[in-house]
């Protein structure tokens, strides 16, 4: 079986490793006649083509600056941050794989059998976060007014600027993408005519306390998938460095070693390779991998030069709220 872990211990730079674990995994999958894995080949190689072939973010990044000023201007007492990158190489593997897993995992629970290598195919052909923005709003204490909530304050301003983010985008040449969520529990902050574009997961946290707003959109002048988070400041500190990033990762592993108690090894082979996969992510010794223009002390104190563990920047602009000192009518 291939995998990412033997890519990683050779210096090499991450398109050097991207090219070889692509086309050696493209020939292990025809000629095992593994379906799964030729689409996982095709998922690496879309984020080949997108870094080394970037040229279009330019545009791209500047029509999504446009909101940025929007907001400046709308919203002058709100600090923000825009924030843009490329999924790094290791977060694509731990999705593709986490993807499958998953899937065959909840078709094993609802039907008791496996899904088909088309099924699973259908499933997970599709990656629309390789290009991810995202905005995170923050309201100052300072212009917080007596009686107000700080927090609801935030949520209200967060549903907001979701209402407009749809339509502006449209204009400047994105198509918003239906969700696939109907049936979620739907804010009545949102207006309807935009609440099949969004993953709202305020109103529907993650059982590890994640939430966000998720937003997928068409780049029609750059033919590209893109998705646009949005977050409070309080939400963000907790994907990034609260329980949903650190007390959840154990969680999540208690999960996937009951999934794999469930589909014993040797049951399904697109299970037990996407599994093995992931566990051997979960294993890596950042201090010990060898990337060109990476550098790790351990798994928390990381230097990541190429976008290798933590995703390539692609636009980052922050607003700091005007008038600190001031009362806002």
């Amino acid at each position: 079986m291939i995998t990412l872990n033997d890519y990683l211990y050779q210096g090499n730079t991450v398109l050097k490793i991207l090219h070889s674990y692509c086309e050696d995994m493209k020939n292990s999958a025809i000629n095992s006649h593994n379906g799964v894995d030729l689409v996982h080949s095709n998922l690496l190689l879309q984020e080949i083509e997108l870094l080394e072939h970037n040229d279009f973010l330019t545009s791209q990044s500047q029509r999504i600056r446009e909101f940025y000023k929007y907001l400046a201007k709308k919203y002058p007492f709100l600090a923000f941050t825009f924030k843009g990158r490329i999924k790094s190489l290791i977060r694509l593997e731990e999705k593709i794989n986490g993807n499958i897993v998953d899937y065959i995992y909840e078709y094993y629970q609802e039907r008791h059998c496996y899904p088909t290598e088309i099924e699973i195919k259908n499933r997970i052909g599709r990656v629309r976060d390789l290009i991810a923005y995202r905005i995170v709003i923050s309201l100052p204490q300072c212009h917080v007014k007596d009686g107000q909530n700080r927090t609801e304050e935030e949520v209200r301003f967060l549903y907001e600027i979701a209402n407009v983010l749809p339509g502006f985008l449209e204009e400047r040449g994105f198509s918003a993408e239906d969700s696939g969520k109907q049936g979620w529990q739907i804010s009545d902050r949102m207006e309807e005519a935009v609440q099949p574009y969004y993953r709202d997961y305020v109103m529907n946290p993650s059982p590890y306390g994640y939430r966000s707003l998720h937003i997928s959109f068409y780049d029609n002048l750059s033919r590209c998938h893109v998705e646009v988070q949005l977050r409070t400041k309080e939400m963000d500190d907790y994907a990034e460095i609260g329980l949903a990033n650190h007390s959840g990762y154990e969680e999540r592993q208690k999960e996937e070693h009951a999934r794999r108690d469930e589909i014993p090894k040797g049951e399904n082979i697109y299970f037990d390779e996407a599994y093995e996969r992931g566990m051997l992510l979960q294993k890596i010794d950042l201090a010990k991998v060898d990337v060109n223009m990476f550098g790790a002390v351990n798994n928390q104190l990381v230097n990541d030069g190429c976008g290798f563990y933590k995703g390539r920047l692609i636009l980052p602009y922050e607003h700091l709220s005007r008038f600190q000192n001031d009362i806002i009518d």
